[in-house]
C-alpha cells in the first residue's frame, strides 16, 4: 500500500497597500501638544499613513490580496479559503471583512471570515492556514492583515494619535510537499487577563452606541502605554528566545527579524536582548507607524520589493498585541524572488 505524502504550508506570496496620505510629526504638533522631537525620540515614527474618508478596510485589503494573488502565479479560481485579521472591520460585527474582500476580488463559493487578534493578527492568520492545509481540507489559502486605525484615534490624545497609521498587507499561503518550503514552527497565545492594557471599549454589549459612549470618547483605542511598553518587550524576547531553542536555530542563522511594528524602543530592546545584528532587524515603524494586523505582512512587503528578501531564505516573525495575544513564527519565503 503507497504511503502518504506528508502536506506542509509554504509562503509563496506578499503584497501590501499603503494609502496616498501622509500624517507627519510637524502636522501632528499643529493638532495635540506634542513636538516631532518627542514623537521621534520616544516612538521612532517620522510619520504614518492615513486612508481616505472614503477608502476603508475592505478596499486596502482588497488592493493587497490582489497584489499578493498576482506575485503568487495562481489564479484566484485556486483560492479555497480567505482569511482576514483586523480591528477595524467596515462594519461593527457583519458581514465579514473577509467576505467583502472576497466579493470586491470576485472569489465566489469560497469559506471567507475574520479574526480579531490586533497586532498580533497576521501571525494567528498563519497559524490558521497552517492548520487548515496541512489538515488536507484546503490547499490555497489569501490571508490578509487590514486596518483603517484612524477610524478608532483619538486625534486629540496624544498617547495614541503619534502612533497609529493604516495600511493593509497580504500573503498566499500555499500546500506543498516539500519540507524545505514548509513553515517550521509557529507559537500563538494569549492572556485575557491583561485585557485594559489595550481597548476599544465601544460599541459592544458591555457599552451599546449611546450619547454617553459619543461624549466619553469610548468609540476610540485606549492604551496604558507604560504597562504595555514593559510587558511586550518581556513577552517578545520570550517567545523568540523559545522558539529558536525549541528549532536548535541560533539568532545569527536568522537573515530577517521581523518583529511588529509598534515603537522602535521595543524592537531594539527586543533585538538587543537576542544579541540580533542591526542588519537581520526589520524595521519599519518610522515611515508607516503602527498598523496593527498590517503591520507584519507591510514589513515583509517592504523587503521583498527592496530584492533583500529572497526565495528560501529564513523569516522570524514576532508580534504583540490587544487581548492581550502574542504570537511568532519561524519559516522561509518560498515564493519568486525579485528582480534587482
Amino acid at each position: 500500500m503507497s504511503q502518504i505524502k506528508p502536506v506542509y504550508a509554504s509562503f509563496k506570496s506578499i503584497g501590501a497597500y499603503i494609502p496616498e496620505k501622509i500624517l507627519s510629526n510637524k502636522d501632528l504638533e499643529k493638532m495635540v501638544d506634542t513636538t516631532d522631537e518627542w514623537i521621534l525620540k520616544r516612538t521612532g515614527i517620522k510619520e504614518r499613513h492615513i486612508a481616505a474618508d472614503d477608502e476603508y478596510t475592505s478596499d486596502m485589503g482588497t488592493k493587497a490580496a490582489e497584489l499578493a494573488i498576482e506575485r503568487s502565479g495562481i489564479a484566484k479560481e485556486e483560492i479555497d479559503l480567505v482569511l482576514c485579521a483586523t480591528v477595524t472591520p467596515d462594519y461593527f460585527n457583519m458581514p465579514s471583512t473577509a467576505c467583502i474582500i472576497s466579493d470586491k476580488i470576485g472569489i465566489r463559493d469560497v469559506q471567507a471570515f475574520d479574526i480579531s487578534a490586533a497586532c498580533s493578527g497576521f501571525v494567528y492568520l498563519l497559524s490558521v492556514a497552517k492548520a487548515f492545509i496541512e489538515s488536507g481540507m484546503k490547499k490555497n489559502v489569501l490571508i490578509i492583515g487590514a486596518e483603517k486605525f484612524s477610524s478608532i484615534v483619538d486625534y486629540t490624545d496624544r498617547s495614541t494619535c503619534i502612533l497609529f497609521g493604516d495600511g493593509a498587507g497580504a500573503a498566499i499561503i500555499s500546500a506543498t510537499s516539500n519540507k524545505e518550503e514548509g513553515f517550521i514552527d509557529l507559537h500563538a497565545s494569549a492572556d485575557g487577563s491583561y485585557a485594559d492594557f489595550l481597548v476599544t471599549p465601544a460599541p459592544g454589549c458591555i457599552n451599546p452606541v449611546s450619547q454617553r459612549v459619543i461624549d466619553e470618547g469610548l468609540n476610540f483605542v485606549q492604551m496604558k502605554g507604560n504597562e504595555t511598553f514593559k510587558l511586550a518587550v518581556k513577552t517578545l524576547t520570550k517567545d523568540v528566545k523559545e522558539i529558536l531553542i525549541k528549532n536548535s536555530i541560533k539568532s545569527d542563522d536568522i537573515p530577517h527579524f521581523i518583529p511588529h511594528q509598534a515603537n522602535y524602543r521595543i524592537i531594539k530592546a527586543v533585538g538587543d536582548a537576542l544579541n540580533m545584528r542591526e542588519d537581520q532587524i526589520v524595521v519599519t515603524v518610522g515611515k508607516y507607524g503602527n498598523t496593527s494586523a498590517a503591520s507584519i505582512p507591510m514589513a515583509i512587503n517592504d523587503i521583498w520589493e527592496s530584492g533583500r528578501l529572497k526565495n528560501g531564505e529564513l523569516m522570524l516573525l514576532d508580534t504583540f498585541g490587544g487581548g492581550l495575544t502574542w504570537a511568532s513564527a519561524l519559516l522561509p519565503f518560498s515564493g519568486k524572488s525579485i528582480e534587482t
